[in-house]
This record gives structure tokens, C-alpha cells and sequence, in this order.
């Protein structure tokens, strides 16, 4: 990558920062102003400091998650012009076909899900919420989900922005201050939906999967509309929220080995380490 590229990079990535830093204070500000509860100061710097060491990981860890898409995209099925509107087109809705897999197995696959729960440990639903990733996405598994796409001839860089850009998008829906948007809930994960995904309410557990999409949920049967007359609660089911990053970020790894190491039996080892969550 050549210098200027570089910068262009640092450019894009620092204003991306400052507009998230802004939405944030600006959600922060219309919660004070009309009186809700949907900020703790606490839990907002611990997922701070959750997004600060899922950041340097994440750096650390790019070259190593890089060599099988490498691999792959070497021996790809197919050649085709990456940047035409056919190929962006088949790149959005095969990651996020994808995507909708990686999410549901991380519900139900509590190797996964030690991973998946941290960002599911907030008890309040806004944008800082958004920024609270797991550290340990590698180790759970979650990059063997997309590399089908460089096996059938997406480069690996094109893979790595429409993630980027399904992440991006979910940041803004991550939020009570947005209303219902219309026709586009039959399509878009809206803000609407994704409470729904993060509420423990019992009617919206393991719902509404998608990233920018909500088709597959439809398709798949996992979608839910908020319950009628329920306010929605935030949080892990059984949980005492922590404010540490360490502790949020690998209470469950501790917890779920804990589990297998007193588990007797081979079979039973396997399911607290392979089962679902609560199992």
C-alpha cells in the first residue's frame, strides 16, 4: 500500500471516529434532555475499554486471519470484475447470507457465544453498546464463515470492506431514539428490529440476526416484532453486568471452561463446551 493510501486511510478512519464520538454525545445529550434511561455512565467506559482491546487484537491478529483467505482466493472458482454492480450486489447478500449464520451459530454455540455474549452484556441499549466487541472472534471460529467467498473469487480486500460495511451500518441501529421506518422494516435491520435482537424478554431470544439485512430472518423463521405491552429489558439472561473490560470481555471463556473442566464424561465436556448457551 502506497504512502498516500495510507493517509487516505488514517483520513477516513480518524472522521469515521469523530462522527461516532458525535452521534454519541449527541444520543447522550436527547437522553438527558427528555429524561430516559438509556445511558450508565459506567457501563458506557467499560465498553470504551472493551472497544480499545478488541481494537489492538484485531491489528495483531490481521496478518494470521489473512492467510486462508489468501489461500483460497489463489484457488478461486471464479474470475470476474470485482468492482461491477453484479459482483458488489452478490457480495452483499452472500456476506450477509453469511453473516446471518455466523450470528445464529454464535447464539447457539457456546464456544461462540463466550465471544458473541460480551457484546449482549449491556443493560442499555444505544450507541456505545454498539462498540462493545468481543476479543476473542478469531479463537471462536467466526472468520471460517465468509471464506467461501474467497473460494469462489471475491478478494479477500473487497471481503474485508463489506464486513467493514455491515459493521458500520449496524452501528446506527443500535439506538432508542430512531422510530419505525416504514417499508424498509420488511427489508433493513432497523433499529426497531435489532432491539428486539438485544432484549432478554423471552419472546426475543435468539431473534432477528441480520446485519444490514432482515430477509434471512424472515426466510429462516427467526424474526420477531417487540412484544405487545412489554418494555423491553437489556442484558444477559441470569447476568450481573461487570464494569471491568477484562471481566466483560472474558467472564464467559472462564465461566464455560470452568463448566467443561467439571463436567464428567467426554460427551458432557464436549456439550459445555459445543452446546448451546444455558444448556
Amino acid at each position: 500500500m502506497s504512502r498516500a493510501a495510507e493517509l487516505v486511510g488514517a483520513e477516513i478512519r480518524f472522521l469515521i471516529f469523530a462522527m461516532a464520538i458525535g452521534l454519541m454525545a449527541l444520543e447522550y445529550g436527547i437522553s438527558r434532555l427528555t429524561d430516559h434511561d438509556t445511558h450508565d455512565w459506567r457501563e458506557s467506559a467499560a465498553s470504551f475499554g472493551v472497544a480499545l482491546g478488541q481494537t489492538l487484537l484485531r491489528g495483531l491478529e490481521a496478518g494470521v486471519i489473512a492467510v486462508p483467505f489468501v489461500f483460497l482466493y489463489q484457488h478461486r472458482l471464479l474470475d470476474f470484475d470485482q468492482t461491477s454492480m453484479p459482483a458488489l450486489a452478490a457480495l452483499l447478500v452472500g456476506s450477509e447470507f453469511l453473516y446471518y449464520w455466523q450470528h445464529r451459530a454464535s447464539h447457539r454455540i457456546r464456544w461462540m457465544w463466550a465471544t458473541h455474549s460480551v457484546h449482549h452484556s449491556t443493560t442499555r441499549f444505544n450507541l456505545t453498546a454498539a462498540i462493545r466487541l468481543g476479543w476473542t472472534g478469531s479463537i471462536s471460529g467466526n472468520f471460517l464463515f465468509f471464506l467461501p467467498l474467497a473460494l469462489l473469487g471475491f478478494h479477500p480486500l473487497m471481503i474485508v470492506a463489506m464486513l467493514g460495511i455491515n459493521l458500520f451500518y449496524q452501528f446506527f441501529i443500535h439506538t432508542e431514539f430512531v422510530p419505525r421506518l416504514g417499508p424498509l422494516e420488511w427489508v433493513l435491520n432497523t433499529p426497531n428490529h435489532h432491539r428486539v435482537h438485544h432484549a432478554s424478554n423471552e419472546e426475543c431470544l435468539d431473534r432477528n440476526f441480520g446485519g444490514i439485512l432482515i430477509v434471512f430472518d424472515r426466510l429462516f423463521g427467526t424474526f420477531a416484532e417487540p412484544p405487545v405491552g412489554q418494555p423491553l429489558r437489556y442484558g444477559l439472561v441470569g447476568g450481573k453486568p461487570s464494569f471491568n473490560p477484562i471481566t466483560t470481555a472474558l467472564g464467559e471463556w472462564a465461566v464455560m471452561l470452568r463448566d467443561a473442566r467439571r463436567a464428567k464424561g467426554a460427551g458432557s465436556r464436549l456439550r459445555a463446551l459445543f452446546g448451546p448457551p444455558g444448556a
